[in-house]
């Protein structure tokens, strides 16, 4: 029999819905009988392609004698943390002041008020057996015990919440300059990332230290970033057959990956790649994009547009088994060009994986390979493309990974963003329709009256937006303005920003929250203030005010921007890979701020023929038509299209001439 989760929408919880655990959601409902029942709770927290979450369903969950003793001591709540991150949040905070480290699944027991009491991550069945009896017991024997527990913890999670010390200090490029140079000292030099494993792509780092590299000119920080931007195109963590990269990396090498593909991953990295090429003009560089870009069409959009949230780890199963292949079936497959691809992408002593698999990788440069076979590098390449089809269209007839159809506004909004950068840097319209078509699905299906968002909206599920929602669609919004000049985007993008300071912004702290104050209360309302996989929202939303302080002469919103980036000037300093964003986001505060406002004809054409040679910090205004905007107002001339080029609220002379506009940037900008 199905348990209660059969009714959700979510895939994570469905995939729950047949255990003989009599799992529940989160709800109010669910609340109330824990608390009717005086049971403790479960908070049992995942994702659908999380590879050790299917390993302790199976193992525990799956099993009758398991679910009969969670069943019986408490109330078992399966969360899906991408739906909720805000309970994540809490959870996750619990489990690390208990243990001193977090991820999942993440399993968290609480009083029936909410308050938790114990967790951790992933156990082994014989040990989850102990842990629930050992709990169940404590709880019937010596509850005030178990009280005192959840008073202490949650007095902790409460410290967490403290926002940091506003330091009221001038920002200073020496914050930077130490920050990047102790960053160095965790470099890996050989394979690029950090020189420890697990290694996670964090495209945001590289996205700062390529801006930093940009300004400094930094020749050794550079060579840094191409490292690793090849060697994580060239390893096992990118599909080289149909694009795309995995979630990260379990070695040093690159190679061996947990294969779940996450949207968020790839519209970073596909934003990273982009701004790479536009600094590097290295093809590698483009080749991912484009490909990435077709992965995401082809396996994450749905028919309006909008992108699904990941690919499993697992198939049938197996984790990997989708993407791995042996030795005997390629040389089947590709006969006589088998050697040049096996030489191409590692099927030897590199590339083996475990039980006779191998993992396509490269660690060689076309050149090399064509000059040993004899080849000119195109035609290397057009061997490699025809092997590539034929291998692609094999794997397509096997059992594919599951997939997560969660459309997530914050995900969503990182890809659309990520969209309208490679179309202002490749000028392929393709990138733009995508762009566009994404944008008016989010603006028709997630945005409601007065500035409010949703994260997830299906027949079944309506969720309210979290500040990660509203930082990463605004964002998304204002670069949508920028690939199209329609002003509409821009006013949206303001709508967003307003309703967030409204009811997520605490003046009095200086402090964005994570929930919106309107919505549920749960036992701590906690702030994000650290980068990790995912920018944090304080931070893009304080980026995201900045902008909008120039477009819209909103001399509070900068304000705003400034006292956030003043708490973590400290952390920027000390740590850099945990505040990459805020790093960015200081990099801009330092640097001459540019405009380049262009009114007239054909002023998107215009603005991307400048965009491709402009530095990060330049930010476009345009209009084909007289604006009330205050970067517009009064710039139109009939007839004609006209630059005006200001920096730190000084504007040079307009000009007619893309070239003068040009010179105009370039002078004094960095």
């Amino acid at each position: 029999m199905p348990n209660n989760l059969i009714k959700e929408s979510s895939p994570y919880l469905l995939q729950h819905a047949n255990n003989p655990v009599n799992w529940y959601a989160w709800n109010d409902e669910t609340l109330e009988l824990a608390k009717k029942e005086n049971k403790l709770i479960l908070i049992s927290i995942g994702y659908s392609a999380c590879h050790w979450c299917h390993v302790m369903e199976h193992e525990s969950f799956e099993d009758e004698k398991v679910a009969e003793i969670m069943n019986k001591h408490f109330i078992n709540i399966k969360v899906d943390r991408e739906e909720r991150p805000d309970i994540d949040m809490v959870y996750m905070g619990a489990v690390q002041l208990m243990t001193g480290q977090g991820g999942w699944p993440l399993n968290c027991f609480a009083l029936p008020d909410g308050r938790p009491i114990y967790g951790g991550t992933y156990f082994p069945k014989q040990q989850w057996v102990n842990v629930l009896d050992n709990l169940a017991d404590l709880y019937k024997k010596d509850p005030d015990k178990v009280y005192e527990y959840a008073v202490h913890l949650t007095n902790g999670l409460e410290q967490l919440e403290i926002p940091k010390a506003n330091a009221e200090e001038p920002f200073t490029a020496d914050t930077l300059y130490k920050s990047v140079n102790k960053w160095r000292q965790a470099f890996d030099i050989t394979m690029g990332g950090p020189n420890k494993a697990p290694k996670f792509p964090l495209p945001n780092n590289y996205l700062f230290l390529l801006h930093y590299s940009f300004y400094e000119n930094d020749l050794n920080l550079k060579k840094q970033i191409d490292l690793t931007l090849t060697k994580m195109a060239w390893g096992g963590i990118y599909d080289h057959l149909d694009g795309g990269f995995a979630r990260y990396s379990t070695d040093m090498l690159w190679k061996v990956p947990h294969f779940e593909k996450m949207l968020y991953d790839n519209a970073q990295l596909i934003s990273l790649y982009t701004q790479a090429y536009k600094q590097t003009q290295n093809e590698l560089y483009k080749k991912v994009v484009y490909e990435t870009i077709h992965f995401v069409e082809r396996e994450l959009m749905n028919s309006e547009f909008g992108f699904y949230s990941a690919l499993d780890a697992d198939s049938e199963g197996i984790e990997g088994k989708y993407y791995v292949w042996q030795k005997d079936e390629l040389q089947h497959l590709l006969g006589t060009d088998f050697e040049i691809f096996s030489d191409y992408y590692c099927v030897n002593d590199v590339g083996y994986w475990e039980d006779e698999n191998y993992i396509l990788m490269r660690d060689t440069d076309d050149s090399v390979i064509a000059f040993k076979h004899g080849l000119m590098v195109h035609e290397l390449q057009f061997k490699i493309d025809a092997c590539k089809k034929t291998l692609l269209n094999v794997r397509d007839q096997r059992i594919r990974p599951g997939l997560d159809n969660k459309v997530l506004a914050s995900w969503n909004g990182l890809m659309c963003k990520a969209l309208t950068e490679a179309y202002l840097v490749f000028d392929d319209e393709k990138f733009k329709d995508l762009a566009l078509g994404n944008a008016e699905f989010l603006l028709t299906n997630y945005c409601r009256e007065n500035g409010k968002i949703l994260r997830v909206v299906n027949e079944k599920t309506s969720i309210s937006g979290f500040l990660e929602d509203y930082a990463f669609v605004i964002d998304a919004f204002i670069g949508v303005y920028t690939i199209t000049a329609t002003e509409s985007w821009l006013y949206k993008a303001k709508e967003l920003a307003d309703y967030t300071l409204q009811n997520f912004y605490d003046e009095t702290q200086h402090t964005f929250f994570f929930t919106d104050a309107s919505e549920e209360k749960l036992v701590v309302r906690r702030a994000e203030w650290s980068d990790n996989v995912i920018p944090a929202s304080s931070s893009q939303m304080a980026i995201n005010l900045r902008i909008l302080s120039i477009y819209f002469d909103q001399s509070e919103f900068r304000k705003i921007a400034e006292k956030l980036l003043g708490s973590v000037i400290q952390e920027i300093e000390s740590y850099g890979p945990g505040y990459s964003n805020w790093a960015i986001l200081l990099l801009q505060f330092l640097k001459p701020q540019t405009e380049v406002v262009i009114v007239g004809k054909t002023v998107n054409e215009k603005m991307q023929k400048l965009y491709k040679q402009t530095p990060p910090n330049v930010i476009f205004a345009l209009s084909e038509k007289e604006s009330e905007l205050p970067l517009l107002k009064n710039r139109l001339v009939e007839g004609k299209t006209t630059f005006y080029v200001c920096k730190n609220n000084s504007c040079l002379l307009p000009t007619e001439s893309e070239e003068e506009a040009l010179s105009q940037i370039e002078k004094g900008t960095t």
